[in-house]
């Protein structure tokens, strides 16, 4: 679909984001905040919006941004509850169909959502494919570490619960590019999540894909630090952590609740007693660093790797907050051309798998 002449004005000059303005549990209202939030801090940014024009317009004029946001009229909505088949059998005339097709139409680098993850993952494969080579793509989160940069990289959490050892290369490989490309990391250290740190632990196909990922680190430009445990994922040891897409959803659901759990006990703790309420206001500016670091809204969004676009999930229940952290990420990868070195880092690993050959998988696989 070409832009309008208003299109092009509003969004001339700018790194474009495709935002879905419905499917979040806030709604609307908190989309068009993280806007604000986003446009107010950097002024390369244009949004190419899409919802209801009679629910958004008035959103975009009092927060004023009808210079740097056009709005994609459509009336339909994904719902959490949705199914994939569903949606991509009915879902033509809803915001998120609407707005990966602004990515794969070419009038935004990055597309962001915070709608149903099936359905969001099921319409980016279909409308925008996989990069070449690419079997399973893959969804990387940022994790809180000890980093001096404040976060790991760590994938797939979710969007498909197998990976063979081609996979898991693969996994390595993209997650090298984001780190390189969303953090800023030159030479960055690769870790492959097992059971135990010996290189005689773990399924078959985790011994190959270590072999593999070692292999690939000289040319790949990445250090590769082995196998690493459960205990790492927040560590500063790694800064990449390849898993399969169950476990790693599995870690991140359970990070997310124990996050949750610490900061309820901790609620608690400080409300016992009147004594122990004083020592919250003597502490209140250690407890505020504290909140800010762990807080799951600035590291809000799972970017999917793998397609001929960039897609960012952000959380359904993200504030204004959380969104403006997704189209942070997604600018800063934008600008960055990440897909298009993804998609050179993906080939790179396809001449790899080639030199190495099948035989030698094979033989391991069957010891």
């Amino acid at each position: 679909m070409p832009m309008s002449s208003d299109a092009d004005s509003a969004l001339e000059g700018r790194i474009t984001i495709s935002v879905d303005a419905m499917g979040g549990d806030n709604g609307p209202k908190a989309v068009v905040a993280g806007l604000a939030k986003s446009a107010e801090k950097n002024p390369e940014i244009g949004f190419i919006l899409h919802g209801p024009e009679d629910q958004l317009a008035p959103l975009i004029a009092k927060r004023k941004l009808t210079d740097r946001c056009v709005i994609r009229d459509v009336q339909g909505v994904v719902a959490m509850g949705d199914k994939p088949a569903h949606v991509m059998r009915h879902g033509r005339d809803t915001s998120m169909w609407s707005t990966i097709e602004s990515v794969r139409n070419g009038e935004a680098e990055v597309a962001v959502s915070c709608g149903n993850t099936g359905a969001l993952m099921a319409l980016s494969m279909v409308r925008l494919k996989k990069l070449e080579g690419v079997n399973r793509p893959a969804i990387a989160c940022l994790w809180p570490s000890r980093n001096s940069h404040g976060f790991n990289v760590m994938l797939d959490v979710g969007a498909d619960i197998r990976a063979d050892q081609d996979d898991l290369l693969q996994f390595a490989l993209m997650g090298v590019s984001y780190a390189r490309n969303g953090l800023g990391l030159e030479q960055p250290r690769v870790g492959l999540l097992n059971v135990g740190t010996e290189e005689h632990k773990g399924r078959a196909e985790l011994k190959v894909a270590h072999d593999m990922i070692g292999a690939a680190a000289p040319d790949g430009q990445f250090d590769f630090v082995g196998f690493v445990e459960g205990g790492d994922i927040p560590s500063d040891r790694v800064d990449v952590i390849v898993t399969d897409g169950f476990t790693g959803n599995v870690a991140l659901k359970t990070g997310e609740g124990t996050a949750t759990l610490i900061r309820d006990l901790l609620k608690e703790a400080f409300a016992y007693s009147p004594l122990s309420r004083i020592a919250a206001l003597l502490s209140l500016t250690s407890m505020k660093r504290l909140q800010k670091r762990i807080d799951p809204r600035r590291v809000n969004g799972g970017v999917f790797l793998g397609l001929n676009g960039t897609v960012v999930k952000s959380h359904g229940s993200s504030d204004d907050t959380g969104v403006s952290a997704a189209i942070k990420l997604a600018f800063t990868l934008a600008k960055g051309r990440f897909t298009e070195r993804l998609a050179a880092r993906v080939a790179s690993g396809q001449s790899l798998l080639q030199d190495i050959g099948t035989t030698e998988q094979d033989e391991r696989l069957q010891q």
